[in-house]
């Protein structure tokens, strides 16, 4: 017995071909374990994930105030930090007990106008006969499937809490979360990694720019709209279709909804108003407002959007909606840089050498 049979490992592997094979295999089989892994911690990864988003905000915040208050990154976080609470503090405080009263009158008035138009169907032959509880039991049993951590209040909450908390530790050291990644890959592909980071934090940082400003255009404009209309219920409408903005697609839909079933408990006049003002609103946003942001920010293709968010939402139900947009964006930044990157490296590499003179 040779010294070395005595020193190589069960492992090792002499035939090229075999390790090829061999290599082929373990990433498949790392693929189906990550997958794995991805649905049995759904609920902490969107957390994180959700930290992170929550982060760039804040991050995004802390540079834009450094244009016009030049003081140390950590002040001008921590003045972002205390903002975003004291707004918190206001919308529940100031503004909740009048609010809840017309979170209760928009409940009543929704399940009201959607049993009219169950009955209407019923009558017509179109449905079974059925009942808005009914239903809304059956969807609400059907919910929660990975994510039955945000199924009750004091889940929703402890989630909320998490990602702010994250968020805030990430925003205040970004640099320290990168190069803790970083170290973990080979040093030949560190540089390429924080190119990457830094692309896709850019890209997020725009892209819920943008999403605020639209937030607001819409939240704004429609109460106006629906308060010169006289449609019952404007404010909440209002901030209900601003805070649903940041969902795209969807949350225009469902803001939508509510906005016509409100109108026509009124009267068929405002029903007609709050269906004019929806329109006119999505497509003053849609034509004008996110084409004019979508110049400086993240430009996604509605439909690839809609697809994520389906997904997203099927799987890990809200929350995952929510922050469907972001990961797309994301997504796409990483892959253009990762693009730009090997699209240099290839003209570097077939670039005419220099002769000798």
């Amino acid at each position: 017995m040779t010294d070395e049979s005595m020193t190589r490992g069960p492992t090792e592997i002499d035939d090229p071909r075999l390790r090829f094979e061999v290599r082929k295999a373990a990433i498949w089989i790392g693929m189906v374990l990550l997958a794995a892994g991805v649905v049995v911690l759904a609920g902490p990864l969107l957390l994180i994930v959700g930290g992170l988003v929550f982060a760039v905000l804040l991050d995004g915040g802390t540079r834009l105030l450094g244009r016009v208050l030049p003081i140390a990154r950590g002040w001008r976080l921590a003045i972002i930090v205390l903002s975003f609470f004291a707004f918190l503090g206001w919308t529940f405080w100031y503004a909740g007990t009048a609010l809840a009263t017309q979170f209760t009158d928009l409940r009543d008035t929704v399940i009201e106008q959607v049993n009219r138009l169950l009955e209407w169907a019923a009558a017509s032959g179109l449905v079974p006969e059925a009942s808005f509880s009914n239903i809304s039991g059956q969807l609400v049993g059907s919910l929660g499937k990975v994510t039955s951590l945000l199924g009750t209040a004091v889940g929703a909450f402890a989630s909320g809490l998490m990602i702010l908390v994250i968020g805030i530790f990430i925003a205040a050291e970004p640099r320290l979360y990168d190069r803790g990644v970083a170290w973990m890959l080979p040093r030949s592909s560190r540089q390429s990694f924080f190119e990457i980071s830094d692309r896709v934090g850019y890209s997020l940082r725009r892209l819920l720019a943008g999403r605020l400003v639209g937030m607001v255009f819409e939240g704004v404009f429609t109460y106006i709209m629906l308060l010169l209309g006289g449609v019952p219920l404007a404010a909440l409408l209002g901030l209900l279709t601003g805070l649903l903005a940041f969902i795209p697609n969807i949350g225009a839909i469902i803001s939508g909804i509510l906005m016509v079933a409100v109108g026509f408990s009124a009267g068929t006049g405002e029903g007609l108003w709050a269906i004019f003002v929806y329109f006119f609103v999505q497509n003053v946003d849609g034509y004008l407002v996110i084409p004019m942001i979508a110049k400086k920010t993240v430009d996604l293709a509605p439909a690839l959007v809609l697809a994520m968010q389906l997904i997203m939402g099927a799987l890990f139900g809200f929350l995952g909606l929510l922050l469907a947009d972001p990961i797309v964006a994301s997504i796409k930044a990483a892959l253009e840089e990762y693009a730009k990157e090997k699209r240099e490296a290839e003209e570097g590499e077939t670039a005419p050498q220099g002769g000798s003179g």
